[in-house]
Protein backbone atom coordinates (compact mmCIF):
# COMPACT_ATOMS: atom_id res chain seq x y z
CA UNK A 1 0.00 0.00 0.00
CA UNK A 2 1.92 2.63 -1.40
CA UNK A 3 0.86 5.90 0.16
CA UNK A 4 0.94 9.14 -2.05
CA UNK A 5 2.49 12.22 -1.12
CA UNK A 6 0.56 14.54 -3.29
CA UNK A 7 -1.72 16.96 -1.84
CA UNK A 8 -5.44 16.76 -1.66
CA UNK A 9 -7.63 20.02 -2.11
CA UNK A 10 -10.73 20.22 0.25
CA UNK A 11 -13.57 22.80 -1.19
CA UNK A 12 -15.40 24.54 1.33
CA UNK A 13 -18.76 25.98 0.46
CA UNK A 14 -20.27 28.62 2.47
CA UNK A 15 -22.08 31.77 2.37
CA UNK A 16 -20.70 34.39 -0.19
CA UNK A 17 -18.14 36.88 1.43
CA UNK A 18 -19.11 40.73 0.72
CA UNK A 19 -17.38 42.29 -2.19
CA UNK A 20 -15.80 45.40 -2.61
CA UNK A 21 -17.86 47.68 -4.54
CA UNK A 22 -15.75 49.13 -7.78
CA UNK A 23 -13.55 52.15 -6.76
CA UNK A 24 -16.09 54.79 -9.34
CA UNK A 25 -19.52 53.96 -7.49
CA UNK A 26 -20.55 55.79 -4.25
CA UNK A 27 -23.64 56.29 -2.10
CA UNK A 28 -24.86 59.71 -1.47
CA UNK A 29 -26.35 58.40 1.65
CA UNK A 30 -22.59 57.60 2.85
CA UNK A 31 -21.44 61.02 1.27
CA UNK A 32 -24.14 62.46 3.62
CA UNK A 33 -23.23 60.67 6.52
CA UNK A 34 -19.55 61.24 6.55
CA UNK A 35 -20.25 64.75 6.05
CA UNK A 36 -18.42 65.05 3.22
CA UNK A 37 -18.70 67.86 0.62
CA UNK A 38 -20.48 66.06 -1.56
CA UNK A 39 -22.78 65.62 0.99
CA UNK A 40 -22.58 68.72 1.95
CA UNK A 41 -23.84 69.87 -1.56
CA UNK A 42 -27.01 67.44 -1.83
CA UNK A 43 -28.26 69.18 1.34
CA UNK A 44 -27.70 72.38 0.78
CA UNK A 45 -29.68 71.43 -2.76
CA UNK A 46 -32.77 69.76 -0.72
CA UNK A 47 -32.51 73.21 1.62
CA UNK A 48 -32.14 75.13 -1.26
CA UNK A 49 -35.15 74.13 -2.70
CA UNK A 50 -37.32 73.98 0.33
CA UNK A 51 -36.56 77.70 1.00
CA UNK A 52 -37.52 78.56 -2.56
CA UNK A 53 -41.02 76.86 -2.33
CA UNK A 54 -41.12 78.72 1.46
CA UNK A 55 -40.16 82.06 -0.62
CA UNK A 56 -42.56 81.83 -3.18
CA UNK A 57 -45.74 81.05 -0.60
CA UNK A 58 -44.16 84.26 1.23
CA UNK A 59 -44.20 86.52 -1.51
CA UNK A 60 -47.73 85.49 -3.03
CA UNK A 61 -48.95 86.49 0.35
CA UNK A 62 -47.25 89.62 0.26
CA UNK A 63 -49.10 90.55 -3.01
CA UNK A 64 -52.28 89.29 -1.53
CA UNK A 65 -52.43 90.56 1.62
CA UNK A 66 -50.06 93.81 1.80
CA UNK A 67 -52.61 96.31 -0.74
CA UNK A 68 -55.57 95.61 1.83
CA UNK A 69 -54.21 98.41 4.21
CA UNK A 70 -54.28 100.85 1.12
CA UNK A 71 -57.83 99.39 -0.25
CA UNK A 72 -59.36 99.89 3.38
CA UNK A 73 -57.82 103.13 3.31
CA UNK A 74 -59.44 104.38 0.29
CA UNK A 75 -62.68 103.04 1.58
CA UNK A 76 -63.53 104.85 4.67
CA UNK A 77 -66.39 103.54 6.86
CA UNK A 78 -66.26 100.24 5.73
CA UNK A 79 -66.00 97.94 8.54
CA UNK A 80 -68.03 95.43 7.95
CA UNK A 81 -66.31 94.52 4.49
CA UNK A 82 -62.95 94.80 5.90
CA UNK A 83 -63.78 92.38 8.60
CA UNK A 84 -65.66 90.03 5.60
CA UNK A 85 -62.68 90.46 3.80
CA UNK A 86 -60.22 89.53 6.15
CA UNK A 87 -62.48 86.56 8.14
CA UNK A 88 -63.57 85.11 4.87
CA UNK A 89 -62.29 86.79 1.66
CA UNK A 90 -58.51 85.21 2.93
CA UNK A 91 -59.44 82.57 4.48
CA UNK A 92 -59.62 80.22 0.89
CA UNK A 93 -56.46 81.73 -0.49
CA UNK A 94 -54.97 81.01 2.43
CA UNK A 95 -56.00 77.16 2.65
CA UNK A 96 -54.85 76.78 -0.94
CA UNK A 97 -51.41 77.65 -0.32
CA UNK A 98 -51.09 76.29 2.47
CA UNK A 99 -51.99 73.20 1.03
CA UNK A 100 -49.51 73.83 -2.31
CA UNK A 101 -46.48 74.37 -0.28
CA UNK A 102 -47.27 71.36 1.73
CA UNK A 103 -47.18 69.37 -1.29
CA UNK A 104 -44.81 70.96 -2.49
CA UNK A 105 -41.98 70.18 0.27
CA UNK A 106 -43.37 66.20 0.72
CA UNK A 107 -42.44 66.26 -3.29
CA UNK A 108 -39.10 67.59 -2.44
CA UNK A 109 -38.44 65.52 -0.17
CA UNK A 110 -39.56 62.49 -1.70
CA UNK A 111 -37.00 63.13 -4.75
CA UNK A 112 -34.09 64.04 -2.21
CA UNK A 113 -34.95 60.32 -0.71
CA UNK A 114 -35.17 58.72 -4.26
CA UNK A 115 -31.55 60.25 -4.68
CA UNK A 116 -29.93 59.42 -2.11
CA UNK A 117 -31.42 55.52 -2.14
CA UNK A 118 -29.98 55.41 -5.51
CA UNK A 119 -33.54 54.11 -7.34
Amino acid sequence: MPQDHTERRVVVTGPPRQTRRASGYYRPRTEIDEQTTLGHTYVRSLMRTQLRAALTVFAILGLLIGPLPLLFAAMPGTRRLEWAVLGFGLYVPLVLLARWYVRRAERNERDFVRLVEDR
